[in-house]
């Protein structure tokens, strides 16, 4: 956190006795979560990681509204995901730009769910691109896009949003290595400067460390906490400089080993 940044004072989540359960297609139901229980602070940046089907996805589903669950709560400032959804912005791996809307206008589709007054839109949509260094690139479609520069156009829509929390689930999994890293750069940039509540779900073990406070690690199904393990590297970051960190060398190499130590055992 940069010295100018200040704490936020809302956005604290809280994960209470989470249980969640699939159909499958041999006829029984799958259990993908039992018991879960996890708080995020305000402001806080969390990455999880873990295998797939532990149920990484399905805590950002829970907490936005998407997916019930069987039992447990999900709870942002002690309220339900029903009470809270207008808090809650929502980014997946593959974008969901609209095919027929330019740069600015996907923008606009946040600043139009916030209800922003619109005597302010055009000038809040020119700072967003501005930012997001789109500048020249306003009225292009995102077929026009590469892969990078559309995640920044989502990313646009949800700084226009506006929310407290951020969900992330893989939203840069599709991206090549470099553009990947350059999006990872980007999104510690908007962190520094807007400090919201992020959870972000990833399989890269390296980007959780480079982004997060703090890196859960879930368990194989179903998933529970193996690992909660905080992230005290100082800000602001450059992804660069900190993979030659002897202490990011270690918090890599110490999920590693969890996630190598909670892998179930092949017949």
């Amino acid at each position: 956190m940069t010295a100018a940044a200040t704490a936020p004072t809302s956005g604290h989540i809280a994960f209470k006795g989470i249980r969640v359960r699939f159909p499958s297609s041999a006829g029984h139901d799958v259990l993908v979560m039992d018991d879960f229980n996890l708080e995020i602070p305000a402001g806080q940046f969390v990455a999880i990681v873990g295998p797939s089907g532990c149920g990484k996805s399905t805590l950002l589903r829970v907490l936005s509204g998407l997916v019930d669950a069987d039992a447990g709560t999900a709870l942002i400032d002690g309220l339900t995901a029903e009470e809270t959804a207008e808090r809650i912005g929502f980014m997946f791996q593959r974008d969901t730009l609209l095919p027929w809307a330019s740069v600015q206008d996907n923008i606009a589709i946040g600043l139009e769910l916030a209800h922003a007054p619109a005597a302010t839109a055009k000038e809040r949509i020119r700072e967003l691109i501005d930012f997001l260094k789109l500048t020249g690139f306003e009225r292009n479609m995102p077929h026009q896009l590469s892969g990078g520069m559309r995640q920044r156009v989502s990313l646009g829509r949800l700084l226009a949003y506006d929310p407290d929390i951020f969900l992330m689930d893989e939203p840069f999994g599709a991206l090549d290595s470099q553009t990947k890293a350059v999006m990872g750069r980007e999104l510690l940039r908007i962190w520094e400067r807007h400090q919201r509540t992020v959870l972000f779900v990833t399989h890269d073990i390296e980007e959780a460390v480079t982004l997060s406070d703090r890196v859960i690690v879930l368990s194989p199904r179903p998933g529970t906490i193996r690992l909660d393990l905080s992230i005290d590297l100082p800000r602001p970051r450059d992804p660069r400089l900190l993979r030659k960190e002897p202490a990011y060398i270690d918090y890599v190499d110490r999920i590693w080993r969890e996630i190598d130590a909670g892998a179930p055992v092949q017949d």
